[in-house]
């Protein structure tokens, strides 16, 4: 026999105060967003800028942004030794929820989820203040044709940017990164929302 949408509402109260019910949501939910947050760390991980950023001034230009000119630690200019990754890995550490019960007995839900311009702003370029290196991937770092591969004055260890053009026909590929990714899962979570709203 099916219960009338009706008679739910009216027993809802009741029943959704009680721990065990509220125990049962919260983890089926709880799962949910775990599991989101794995796919979107996993696929951060394995983003190309992630991989190459991540090795250094030794790392080769496997998003093919620079042309293989340089790499994008170089390129952008990290001092040697710091990890610019760590921030937004923390950021997307802190994907989470959690849950009260209003008076009508509904369970309202909230999902603390970054957005693309929480990240811009973790992700300062080193010498440019106001400005992200991850947004920059998006919508490009000028400076390509300034490039010279030196290790002397040089931040990361590898090049510096030259007060004169060395080269003309270069520049740089805007790659889809931290917006694409965020918007993704945004709409995964919007998903989730409407799936286990009543």
């Amino acid at each position: 026999m099916k219960i009338p949408r009706q008679d739910i509402l009216e027993m809802l109260p009741k029943i959704s105060k009680q721990m065990v019910y509220q125990n049962y949501a919260y983890k089926a939910i709880e799962k949910e967003i775990k599991k989101i947050k794995e796919e979107i760390i996993e696929e951060f991980n394995n983003h190309p800028v992630t991989i190459e950023i991540e090795g250094g001034t030794s790392a080769s230009n496997i998003s093919g942004t620079l042309n293989g000119l340089t790499n994008l630690y170089s390129y952008i200019g990290f001092d040697a030794g710091y990890d610019p990754l760590f921030p937004i890995r923390k950021e997307l550490e802190k994907i989470n929820i959690t849950y009260a019960v209003l008076n009508n007995g509904a369970m309202v839900y909230k999902i603390d989820f970054p957005s693309a311009e929480n990240i811009f702003k973790i992700t300062p370029m080193p010498w440019a203040e106001g400005r992200s290196w991850a947004r920059g991937i998006e919508q490009g770092i000028s400076g390509i044709g300034y490039y010279l591969k030196i290790s002397k004055n040089s931040r990361s260890g590898l090049g510096i940017q030259s007060k004169k053009q060395v080269r003309s026909g270069f520049r740089f590929k805007n790659t889809k990164y931290i917006s694409a990714l965020i918007n993704k899962y945004k709409q995964k979570i919007q998903k989730l929302e409407k799936s286990t709203s009543l």
